[in-house]
């Protein structure tokens, strides 16, 4: 029988643990042949906190954690009473995922590591000062956003006219 992917729900905050567990008894031999891969997807994200990036590590699915194994008895007994779990998706009959779910998923995860996702402070009409660089001390208004390079582009007036100047998040804080 082919090992298919099931999602299992955690209690808020084990996904760790219970990820952790599953794969300690895996490494021990225990469970080796019905149980393959263990997933908890995450991913980056950078934000702006006081001026400075923070790089931090956000749970894709929150309170699931995925496993790649064969649907036995003995295999649900054993997932369904880790700690931690409150059971299978699917309740009493777990439904594994869908093949083309579980590509996106690990496309996702496999894509997240090499790009990190910058949570954006502002939105485009927000008032900001800008506190570094030759537009020091210039207050303007978020006309563009870019997340991608973690740069916005903020309207100032110079010299009575509105000019479009592009500054990086950390450079600019907002006017309450």
């Amino acid at each position: 029988m082919a090992k298919r992917w099931y999602a299992v729900h955690t209690y808020s905050g084990q996904e760790a643990k219970v990820m952790e567990y599953i794969t300690d008894l895996i490494a021990a031999g225990e469970m080796k042949d019905l149980i393959g891969q263990v997933l908890m997807p995450t991913h980056d994200v950078v934000h702006i906190k006081n001026g400075k990036k923070i790089k931090t590590t956000r749970k894709f699915f929150p309170s699931y954690i995925l496993v790649e194994m064969d649907l036995t008895k003995e295999t649900s007994h054993f997932i369904r009473n880790i700690n931690g779990v409150t059971g299978f998706v699917g309740g009493k009959k777990p439904q594994p995922l869908r093949e083309e779910e579980v590509n996106r998923i690990l496309g996702q995860t496999e894509k997240s590591t090499r790009q990190q996702v910058s949570e954006v402070p502002f939105e485009i009409g927000d008032a900001v000062k800008i506190k570094e660089g030759p537009f020091k001390d210039f207050d303007g208004v978020v006309d563009e956003i870019h997340p991608e390079k973690g740069k916005i582009k903020v309207m100032v007036s110079v010299f009575g006219r509105s000019t479009p100047v592009e500054v990086d998040f950390m450079h600019v804080n907002p006017i309450s």
